[in-house]
């Protein structure tokens, strides 16, 4: 879901810097040494899943899987999906470097919101984390749907058509994600159930 290059007005591309900044340094501080090969696996991840794209107008649909980052990461989702996005604007062109921190902060904020709200709802019981889960994923999409629509909408006028339109196109992303999502929340509760544990970082 990213935004292009010149699609966004001087003073959103700065707002979006400033705050993705902030989220990074902040992510940081909750990134303990031993959940960096996590962020890394989950940074790759979000760097393969978006690549496989369709453009509509100044943004783009793909899966992005923020939800799953948020729930596993909390605020370190923002230095994690930073990195795919960097890797992915000056390997690919895709998004841009001048948009990075609004781009960053569409995807990211919405994945920690998602961890702060949706975590604790992984501790009960399978069926019931897989739901939570589910949840997460496709709130985490209609969030960032909701953040790119609002850059472009600050922007002009003349972008308020192509952010209703970029919500309509992910709507059967949400479906998708929130599948993901589940099924990565069951595999993962099953196989190494302390990605999940309530740690301050989701806080």
């Amino acid at each position: 879901m990213h935004i292009v290059d010149g699609a966004l007005s001087g003073p959103v591309v700065i707002g979006g810097a400033v705050l993705a900044a902030a989220g990074i340094a902040q992510g940081l501080r909750h990134l303990p040494v031993e959940k960096i090969p996590t962020a890394g696996v989950l940074s790759a991840t979000f760097f393969v899943a978006s690549l496989v794209h369709v453009p509509i107008g100044p943004s783009s649909v793909h899966l992005i899987l923020n939800g799953l980052a948020g729930l596993v990461l909390g605020w370190a989702a923002f230095p994690a999906l930073f990195v795919g996005l960097l890797l992915q604007a000056v390997f690919f062109g895709f998004g841009g470097v001048t948009v990075l921190g609004v781009n960053t902060f569409d995807i990211a904020a919405p994945a920690v919101l998602v961890g702060i709200l949706c975590r604790r709802g992984l501790a009960g019981p399978p069926a019931v984390a897989a739901i939570w889960g589910a949840v997460g994923g496709a709130l985490a999409v209609a969030l960032t749907t909701l953040c790119v629509g609002v850059a472009l909408a600050l922007s002009g006028e003349e972008f308020i058509p192509a952010a209703k339109l970029v919500f309509l196109a992910h709507i059967p992303v949400m479906a998708v994600e929130a599948a993901i999502t589940a099924a990565a929340v069951s595999l993962v509760r099953q196989v190494k159930p302390e990605l999940f544990s309530v740690m301050e970082a989701a806080r």
